[in-house]
């Protein structure tokens, strides 16, 4: 969504609008729900996705012909099983798209997306509110140190809205659409070398929040991990420290440049509340660290909250397929699906 989001600022920073479809409702079998965006530019490139196929398609011929037009307006497309052969999908359900367009005469709509931009960046969770009727749409955000910025919707309005989902609320003059920019949680990454570059770009593309830390400078940067929220340094043994309180919400990946960095970097995590503790390493190399954990009078029980083999066992051995199965697992972990048990990343 950061991507997304700064593509569309800098299009009207430059003089050209843009059109941004938005999924606001879905019912039954779709391929995305309700806060999937794809935005539609002058030159007739697009960003994101609505969920793919023919209703992708007509979304963007719909998108084009009001950025043409400079109008915004809602459209409901049906998925349905008997309507196949028009809408050329089987997922037998319906999604109901907002189209927004953004004139760059607008400063108002580049102050939003600078304030989005910044929350995606920030801990804590956060919205995008939508206030959309006959004469066309406003936008603000939400957070609880801010409160609502750029809308004025009364508070017993918006709460109901600021859920883990899009939810959309129609009034007798007005739609409200609320969606969360930033989940709750942190994914701590210790570690910046191969596998953990390639992690944070597809967690960055997961709408993870990333801190990386390393004790080497030169490992930590921008250059590596453009879309991180913290680039950290220091030594390994103080690393929780450095980072700051971890809190049951947050996620802590360990993968290290050696054996005796991620075990003090285990240890440290296993004196936390953290949502979930992974450590990168052989079965060979688990099984030693257990024994070690079990020596410094730490119980079965707490050993048992660590992944280990990190990431779901999908036969990985490139960097990059490592980091699928630690996204994909981070991901069930997320959304409540996670199993432990025999859930071994490849070596």
């Amino acid at each position: 969504m950061k991507k997304l989001f700064a593509a569309l600022r800098r299009e009207l920073g430059e003089g050209r609008g843009a059109v941004l479809c938005s999924v606001v409702a879905s019912h039954g079998s779709t391929p995305r729900g309700a806060g999937a965006k794809m935005l539609v530019l002058e030159n007739g490139q697009t960003l994101g996705t609505v969920g793919g196929g023919a209703v992708e398609y007509r979304a963007g011929q719909l998108a084009a012909e009001l950025l043409d037009r400079k109008r915004s307006r809602f459209e409901a497309y049906r998925l349905s099983a008997g309507e196949t052969a028009d809408i050329g999908m089987i997922c037998g359900g319906g999604v109901r798209i907002y189209f927004q367009y953004f004139d760059p005469a607008d400063s108002t709509c580049c102050n939003i997306l600078a304030q989005a931009i910044e929350l995606l960046d920030r801990p804590g969770p956060s919205w995008l509110v939508t206030a959309m009727d006959a004469e066309g749409w406003h936008m603000g955000t939400f957070d609880r140190e801010h409160g609502l910025r750029g809308l004025d919707v009364p508070v017993e309005r918006l709460e109901p809205l600021l859920g883990s989902r899009g939810m959309l609320a129609e009034e007798e003059t007005r739609t409200l659409f609320a969606e969360p920019l930033t989940r709750p949680g942190t994914v701590y990454l210790f570690g910046a070398g191969h596998v953990a570059r390639a992690l944070a770009s597809l967690l960055s593309m997961t709408d993870f929040r990333t801190v990386v830390y390393d004790q080497r400078e030169h490992a930590v940067t921008r250059a590596f991990f453009p879309d991180a929220a913290g680039l950290l340094t220091g030594p390994f043994s103080e690393a929780l420290v450095r980072t700051g309180a971890v809190t049951a919400e947050d996620y802590v990946v360990i993968m290290t440049p050696g054996h005796q960095a991620d075990y003090e970097v285990l240890v440290q995590a296993l004196r936390t509340p953290a949502k979930y503790i992974g450590c990168i390493g052989s079965r060979k190399k688990i099984a030693a660290t257990r024994e070690r954990l079990l020596a410094d009078s730490f119980s079965p029980a707490e050993i048992g909250r660590v992944h280990a083999p990190i990431g779901l066992p999908i036969g990985g051995e490139t960097p990059a397929e490592v980091a699928v199965s630690v996204a994909a697992q981070l991901i069930a972990c997320r959304s409540g699906r996670l199993e432990k048990e025999g859930n071994h990343a490849a070596d």
